[in-house]
């Protein structure tokens, strides 16, 4: 029958570090832990001093610093592992946790688990050609050397990156590994975690070159354990549940999720929160428990991507107070400018304020420097606003007491247009059509990081026919896209040409709308 080591990395809250090490201990399995060296020393003694009769608990050797995406948490990770395999010979798999983690089965139904098949469990994909990266770096966290923390030393990591790619200094991945990518909550069996101990120590090459990846602990097992074991011993995903919410964080789950986790075809859950004392309690009597029948439905992501894309009903599942309406408003009318010189719109726009009562912000998600009121936090970055951008303007709205609202849009984002464009206000767009010189598309390609100061005259004049054409393709996409309520005014047109469709889409008097055509130095660069 399975004997479980459980590999505990932690870093707070010592009281639930003795509370889950004597909760797994208590039902025949044993825990090795790694508890954090940045964490304060006293709770380190705390636990240490509350543990020291138990015969089932060990502790890694060695304490490691631990930062986020940097090897010390695979360095932590094989000490706590080390001391397992040294101290518990009758343990027959290794199980990642963290101190966030809690059981959502019995012990009985997760040893019955890991028996039940002679494999490992651990997410390990093909790092280049799945699609687990979703954002950010990708090759870039192998191919160069990375000795600074993105997180807390932002500018001397990505300095580093630029400075290896400028002098050549990308390096070889070992050529007899395939990198392989996937979460690090995982559990192995004892003779895995013994080989790859034994390839950690015949192998110092493949070491140095994991110990300056970045986010070495979701590509070091798993690319091992790919390594070293037939593939149809390996049970490519984790037995842990986690999800993630939209902002890329993990969710946290709390006293009314019990029901949910038990559901799921997980063994161990994280994270709970600290608060969440009632889930902890029956979660730790869950594991103690014998005879329990567990009905797996496994809907915890379907049901969570339902409740947090309709707007969350109840105490715990209450929405935000800026999802409560979907729709800008069907009495209202939104004006939407667009141009590809922002200073010309935003010189409109200003113009526009002077002349009538309309509220107009200059480019709402483009910018995040734009001014704007305090809307409960929904203004604070760019990526907030677009994501619920709806509800952004409706606010907005809101704000000014208005039923006519106009803000500035950059052409290329038609996916917006559309978007509003399908709400059930009365949408309008203008586009301001200007001409581009030389000078100033060569400014635009400096501004957008496509040329620099010292990009020679060459490289330039072979780089603006394609920006000309962006331009342009971003112009014919608007007036291919076939907007209701569509009209556009042209630098190379009169005060009185563009007077009339200024009119129509503002809703005002042509004298008005004259004055506002009239604007001096409107198309000034």
């Amino acid at each position: 029958m399975a004997k479980i080591a459980y590999i505990l990395l932690c870093h707070k809250d010592p009281e639930g570090i003795i509370a889950q090490a004597e909760r797994l201990t208590a039902a025949g399995d044993c825990v090795s832990i790694h508890f954090d060296a940045r964490a304060p020393r006293d709770a380190y003694d705390r636990i240490r001093k509350a543990l020291a009769d138990n015969p089932d608990v060990t502790f890694a050797k060695r304490r490691e610093k631990c930062g986020w995406g940097e090897w010390s948490l695979v360095a932590a990770t094989l000490h706590a592992v080390r001391a397992a395999v040294d101290a518990f010979p009758r343990a027959t798999h290794f199980y990642m946790l963290s101190g966030d983690c809690m059981p959502i089965k019995s012990a009985e139904y997760a040893h019955d688990f890991v028996d039940r098949e002679e494999a490992d469990y651990i997410e390990s994909f093909d790092f280049f050609n799945s699609d687990w990266i979703k954002t950010g770096i990708k090759e870039e966290r192998l191919i160069y050397r990375h000795w600074f923390n993105e997180r807390s030393q932002k500018s001397l990591f990505y300095a580093s990156m630029r400075l290896q790619r400028k002098l050549r200094l990308d390096r070889a991945i070992p050529p007899d590994l395939q990198i392989q990518i996937g979460s690090q909550w995982w559990c192995l069996r004892r003779r895995t975690v013994e080989a790859i101990l034994d390839f950690c120590a015949a192998r110092k090459d493949v070491m140095r070159f994991f110990r300056t990846t970045w986010i070495p602990d979701e590509t070091f097992f798993q690319t091992l354990v790919r390594h070293l074991v037939p593939e149809s011993e390996i049970r490519s995903r984790t037995p842990t549940f986690l999800m993630f919410t939209d902002y890329g964080m993990p969710l946290t789950f709390y006293n009314d999720h019990y029901d949910l986790l038990l559901s799921q075809d997980y063994l161990f859950a994280r994270k709970i929160s600290p608060d969440a004392k009632e889930l902890k309690e029956r979660l730790g009597q869950l594991y103690a428990a014998r005879g329990v029948r567990f009905s797996i439905s496994n809907e915890g992501r379907s049901l969570f991507g339902f409740l947090t894309g309709r707007g969350r009903i109840g105490r715990r599942f209450a929405p935000r107070f800026w999802e409560r309406e979907a729709s800008v408003g069907r009495e209202r009318t939104l004006l939407m400018l667009t141009c590809k010189k922002w200073h010309v719109a935003k010189r409109l726009a200003q113009r526009l304020r002077e002349v009538t009562d309309l509220p107009a912000v200059d480019y709402l998600f483009n910018e995040a420097g734009t001014p704007l009121p305090d809307l409960g936090g929904i203004q604070t970055t760019v990526e907030k606003r677009t994501r619920h951008r709806r509800a952004l303007v409706r606010m907005l709205f809101d704000y000014w007491k208005t039923d006519k609202l106009l803000f500035c849009i950059d052409p290329a984002n038609i996916d917006l247009m559309q978007d509003f464009y399908n709400d059930r206000a009365t949408v309008r767009l203008l586009e301001i059509e200007c001409d581009f010189t030389d000078d100033y598309m060569v400014g635009h390609a400096r501004r957008v990081g496509l040329a620099g100061e010292a990009t020679p005259k060459e490289t330039l004049d072979r780089l603006l026919p394609t920006i000309r054409f962006d331009v342009r393709f971003e112009s014919d996409r608007i007036r291919d896209a076939g907007f209701a309520g569509y009209h556009r005014i042209r630098e190379s047109a009169g005060v009185e040409e563009n007077t009339v469709p200024l009119a129509a889409f503002l809703g005002i008097p042509l004298d008005k709308a004259r004055q506002i055509a009239a604007t001096p130095h409107l198309f000034t660069d």
